[in-house]
């Protein structure tokens, strides 16, 4: 009953800062369309990329890098997903010469680390509101329910919102020890669409339909210091705000 509960509340709440805001426009045609590939058969979360329909899907690739004080800290990234009928499946693999992460607890800071970031939009244009999911190599996770321009021109994140969903990490190299040259790390998710309530209802998730999104590394080189840089699937128009820009995300199609 209380998350029943929790689900509303947080829907209205939603619904009336939408309503609050000048609404912004994001248009097909301006912005890249990813497609997402329907899951037709099990996906087992293990952090590997076993299934062949892993295979089959788009490959993204996180090519506009911000905040990379050195040449070799534009390292490659590459980005897949899949949809099913109670789901949605993220993987991430990432080059990596160095291994490092510090937090462990569930909405702190894992964004400081070796870290991947998905923020989704259940509809293409409700852009003052976005979920996002942040995990560093520990599975710390950071997840939120992010408004834009929610009072005075001020961002919140709802960091109440914890929701249940599936990670695994897999990785080659040492962690947090800068002596040596590491291969890299991947994360895999499984986002039950259940997590989005009723606003993942609307735009349900189905052949031909479109949501809003946006995928992202953080990656932190310095095992004592903060050397860290931080790479995206969509170019960001102004990386001094924030990451938190809705205007910036590309679509997702969910294509069979």
């Amino acid at each position: 009953m209380l998350k029943i509960k929790g689900i509303i509340f947080l829907s209205l709440l939603i619904s009336l800062t939408c309503n609050a805001q000048d609404k912004k426009k994001l248009s097909l045609g301006e912005q890249p369309i990813f497609k997402v590939s329907k899951a037709t058969s099990s996906v087992v979360v293990d952090g590997k990329m076993d299934e062949i329909i892993w295979k089959k899907t788009e490959v993204g690739t996180f090519d506009n890098f911000y905040a990379a004080p050195e040449p070799n800290d534009k390292q490659k990234s590459t980005f897949r997903m899949l949809w099913g009928e109670n789901s949605l499946y993220v993987f991430f693999e990432f080059e990596d010469k160095y291994l490092t992460v510090r937090e462990t607890q569930r909405d702190g800071a894992p964004y400081f680390d070796d870290c991947a970031e998905i923020f989704i939009i259940p509809a293409p244009e409700a852009l003052d509101t976005h979920f996002g999911f942040e995990l560093n190599l520990n599975k710390a996770s950071n997840d939120f329910v992010y408004f834009n321009n929610y009072y005075n021109n001020k961002n919140v994140a709802l960091k109440s919102f914890n929701p249940n969903f599936k990670a695994e990490v897999t990785y080659n190299g040492t962690i947090n020890d800068n002596s040596d040259i590491d291969k890299g790390w991947t994360m895999e998710l499984e986002i039950p669409l259940s997590v989005f309530g009723f606003l993942g209802e609307v735009v349900p998730v189905e052949k031909g339909n479109i949501w809003t999104f946006l995928a992202l590394r953080q990656d932190r080189n310095d095992s004592e210091g903060n050397r860290r840089s931080t790479s995206t699937q969509f170019p960001i128009a102004d990386f001094s705000k924030n990451v938190h820009q809705p205007t910036d995300f590309g679509f997702m199609q969910f294509v069979e």
